[in-house]
């Protein structure tokens, strides 16, 4: 089985859609589809038992948390993590069960952007390198249960990067897989921020991040800026 883990906080703009778009293309396939939630002041928790799918508030708030204790509460010996924002391809759990069947204990797929704009499609074109610089959470990932468990998880201490650190304790245990196709994820944040603004941010996050910057001076900087 594979259990899709999705972390959400506030989700309820968009939740609707997110669900009904993921039950088509997991309908008829072995899933699990659990909900962590952070702590939601709107109507996210509503809108997923209204679905009738699985949805736990996370004992501590934050996404690297949140998607440790979906693990505790998923049966699944394969893990899959998606943002509320974000739909991974029609076929995915067939390309996820090929990729481990094939050796790969992780992987993630490309990066595509609804709607669509011009900096942004050129921003998504750097995730089809494998590169740990182009490896954020918005691509999703898969991971066996058994690698995951092995490099302990989300550090629960990363506010932010914990995607991404953990794409590079996992390369370490064995082969990552960047898949042909692309996960849609929505380009809201950037039209209401800025494209280039907002990557300059996360391009600052990501220099903080390796010269050792403090959590919390990086998620302050971020909050401020966002």
């Amino acid at each position: 089985m594979i259990s899709i883990i999705v972390p959400v906080f506030n989700e309820e703009a968009g939740l609707k859609k997110f669900i009904s778009n993921l039950q088509k293309h997991i309908s008829g396939e072995k899933a699990e589809l659990i909900f962590i939630d952070g702590g939601s002041t709107d109507k996210t928790v509503e809108i997923c038992k209204e679905f009738g799918h699985k949805i736990y508030v996370s004992p501590i708030k934050g996404r690297a948390s949140q998607m440790n204790y979906g693990v505790e509460k998923s049966s699944g010996d394969i893990l899959y993590f998606l943002h509320a924002d974000s739909l991974p391809p029609k076929n995915f759990i067939k390309d996820i069960l090929k990729s481990i069947n094939e050796g790969y204990i992780a992987g993630c797929y490309r990066l595509a952007f609804e709607p669509e704009l011009p900096l942004l499609k050129l921003y998504a074109w750097f995730t089809k390198f494998d590169n740990d610089l182009f490896r954020f959470g918005d691509q999703s990932l898969f991971v066996s249960r058994k690698a995951f468990d092995k490099v302990g998880g989300f550090d629960q201490s990363l506010k932010v990067m914990e995607d991404q650190q953990i794409v590079v304790d996992l390369k370490k245990e064995g082969k990552f897989k960047i898949m042909n196709n692309a996960v849609v994820t929505s380009s809201r944040k950037y039209k209401k921020v800025g494209v280039l603004k907002l990557q300059l941010i996360f391009t600052i996050i990501v220099i903080f991040y390796y010269l050792g910057v403090s959590q919390k001076v990086m998620a302050d900087f971020y909050s401020k800026q966002v």
